[in-house]
């Protein structure tokens, strides 16, 4: 990320602050700024799905927090959603984390997560896809039974 995104993003969290009532979300507050997918046109599809509000959750491999040594978001954590440019879009506040195995990802979390006709065959496919993908930069074997991080969110800016 260059520094004028940086400062951006700041400024983004920022104007933020101001739009709420005093003391409702502290200054020192921790935030992450990132996008969806692998690639600028997915961060720009799904991005504008939260930003419209179709798309409330998220599902990632827990092998990736794993091999980045990062930690798993948390209920209350905050994050900035940036579209294919790296720049702001909205900003999310998690609801609702849980771990389970791909296969027994359910047609709610599907339907949450908005994406195609919202089913959850729709969401196998594409998820399938896109986790063996990064399965294989991971050095991971794709399997049903691969631990997928759900989230759940609500937009809480613009």
């Amino acid at each position: 990320m260059s520094a004028n995104q940086d400062l951006r993003i700041q400024a983004y969290w920022t104007t933020f602050l101001g739009s709420l009532p005093d003391g409702t979300v502290s200054a020192h507050t921790a935030y992450q700024a990132w996008g969806f997918g692998d690639g600028s046109e997915m961060a720009d599809s799904l991005g504008a799905l939260v930003r419209n509000g179709t798309k409330t959750a998220t599902a990632s491999l827990v092998w990736a927090y794993e091999v980045e040594d990062e930690p798993l978001p948390k209920v209350g954590d905050f994050s900035i959603i940036l579209d294919g440019q790296g720049e702001p879009l909205c900003i999310i506040q998690m609801t609702e984390i849980y771990i389970c195995p791909f296969d027994e990802v359910d047609e709610e979390q599907a339907y949450l997560e908005g994406e195609g006709d919202r089913s959850l065959g729709f969401w196998r496919e594409v998820h399938w896809e896109f986790f063996s993908r990064e399965c294989e930069v991971l050095g991971h074997d794709p399997s049903q039974k691969m631990p997928v991080l759900c989230e759940r969110f609500k937009l809480v800016y613009p």
